[in-house]
């Protein structure tokens, strides 16, 4: 078996209430190969956000290691760990976070041209994944003239936009009703087998759950597998 793309090694985060410790995550091991669609399945408070943040480098663990590729980022600058999420995460949230003043082919353009992509190039790019997430006919609509499954839409292509090696969604279809969450849902499948990506998606949704290659929950502060 190739090595993951992503790893968490004996991952500990632990916060302070009042000055009484709440230990969130104790010992987390969990690993995401490529191609694969991992939903992470559990109750509010239990620390999902917490484990995509800590996995996307958005926050530090208090023990263990996070390997993206074969790379420790624990003992990493900020700079570094902000260059290495900038080139190798995508996220996708419960809310689309989409600028509104951009339409939406622009809100795809413009991470590629931060990243250093020429405007034409970042373009066509923008245009293949809007027009293979179905949305060809509204490249040039603001967020505010798109339905909430469109602009998850987009939100998605412009995660994905980049070339990232894994994806981080939370919650991605939380806000949107069951037919246009499975729609969304299944763009977002059919993109994660198209190109290769490792997505771990945070859901309630348990239909959505075991359409996914695994399905993982917290308990007691550790990933633990579900049938």
């Amino acid at each position: 078996m190739p090595p993951p793309v992503l790893h968490l090694e004996k991952v500990g985060r632990c916060y302070r209430q009042a000055d009484v410790p709440l230990e969130v995550l104790r010992g987390v091991d969990f690993s995401l190969w490529a191609g694969q669609s991992v939903a992470l399945v559990a109750p509010s408070g239990a620390g999902k956000s917490t484990l995509l943040h800590i996995a996307g480098l958005l926050e530090k663990p208090d023990a263990g290691e996070v390997f993206v590729g074969d790379q420790p980022t624990s003992h990493m600058a900020d700079d570094e760990r902000t260059a290495l999420r900038r080139d190798s995460i995508g996220f996708v949230y419960q809310f689309h976070h989409l600028l509104p003043e951009f339409t939406a082919i622009e809100n795809v353009i413009l991470p590629q041209m931060i990243h250093g992509l020429p405007r034409k190039e970042a373009e066509t790019r923008a245009r293949e994944i809007l027009d293979y997430l179905g949305l060809g006919v509204r490249l040039k609509h603001r967020p505010s003239e798109l339905s909430g499954g469109e602009q998850q839409r987009v939100a998605i292509a412009r995660a994905v936009a980049n070339r990232p090696g894994v994806l981080l969604a939370d919650e991605p279809t939380g806000n949107l009703d069951l037919h246009t969450a499975d729609h969304v849902f299944e763009a977002l499948s059919t993109l994660v087998k198209a190109t290769g990506l490792a997505a771990l998606i945070a859901t309630h949704n348990m239909d959505l759950a075991q359409r996914m290659n695994r399905r993982v929950t917290l308990c007691d502060g550790q990933v633990v597998e579900l049938a």
